[in-house]
């Protein structure tokens, strides 16, 4: 047991180098912990993102609105707060419901083969034939375009990578020496495959799913861009950029900014998945 926790804590101390040492990774991991930030302090503040005062409508940015105004005269720096804990509630939603699912599908299809993996696989394969965003867009016109909605609807369609990765990573391991030992003193499948396998299998999903969060918000970002997304006057990056894109000519700062956010976010979140992977990697040396 000893040995084993000793095990545990030197991989950690590894990994945690191998991060610490990474500049992109470290810089990714500012940006996402600046966007957290960010969405703490909408909290903070006391201005109302839907209030509207037409006298101010679509002033540059100044001291007394950093990011100026909209044509409704709200401050484009406090929907930009809001926005963020929009975009930070979308992506860690719906990444965790396609992770559970990815899991589960990949656990048994990795797990018990046969024909339960070609049962599962051709699903996903079926899955895998239709395009994403098109796939949510057909969704989403059938239901009210509400944030969970959005939600829901980016897990049950983004879930298929996570089942691989699950999937190769418990048929390298099934039959390995821990888990045939497990089984020789009578544990149940289920125990096999969430205490024993599982554990060893979660390090591609947490880079999968790191990723992921960038891949939600930018399918919010575009889903709300469209108008079937958050709808107003609930503030998102996203609606934003609509009434940026009206006014581009008058206005840049309308479309700048929640721009800029969106690319930033979705940037930290990639710097930091690839920080992570490479952390993870055995075959790299320090």
């Amino acid at each position: 047991m000893s040995q084993t926790v000793g095990k545990s804590s030197f991989v950690r101390d590894v990994v945690w180098q191998r991060l610490r040492h990474n500049r992109m990774a470290l810089c990714g991991g500012g940006i996402v912990l600046l966007m957290f930030v960010m969405a703490g302090a909408a909290s903070l503040t006391s201005s109302d993102p839907a209030a509207i005062n037409i006298s101010q409508s679509l002033l540059p940015p100044s001291f007394a609105h950093p990011l100026g105004t909209d044509d409704l005269g709200r401050s484009v720096f406090v929907r930009m707060l809001y926005g963020a804990r929009i975009s930070l509630l979308v992506g860690f939603v719906a990444v965790g419901i396609s992770t559970l699912i990815g899991i589960f599908f990949g656990a048994l299809a990795g797990y018990y083969g046969s024909w339960v993996d070609t049962v599962i696989m051709r699903f996903v394969d079926i899955m895998l034939c239709f395009p994403t965003f098109f796939l949510i867009l057909a969704v989403i016109a059938f239901l009210d375009p509400s944030i969970w909605n959005i939600m829901i609807v980016i897990g049950l369609t983004s879930w298929m990578g996570v089942a691989r990765l699950i999937r190769a990573e418990f048929l390298s391991l099934r039959q390995r020496d821990f888990v045939l030992a497990a089984r020789a003193l009578g544990c149940s499948d289920m125990r096999l495959i969430f205490r024993h396998i599982l554990p060893n299998a979660m390090s591609p999903v947490l880079v999968s799913a790191t990723l992921g969060v960038a891949g939600a918000i930018l399918t919010e970002s575009a889903l709300s861009f469209l108008g079937i997304g958050v709808q107003p006057p609930t503030p998102s990056w996203g609606n934003m950029l609509i009434v940026g894109k009206q006014t581009l000519g008058s206005a840049w700062w309308l479309s700048v900014f929640p721009g800029l956010a969106i690319l930033l976010t979705v940037l930290g979140y990639n710097l930091l998945g690839e920080g992570i992977r490479d952390a993870l990697d055995p075959r790299l040396k320090e």
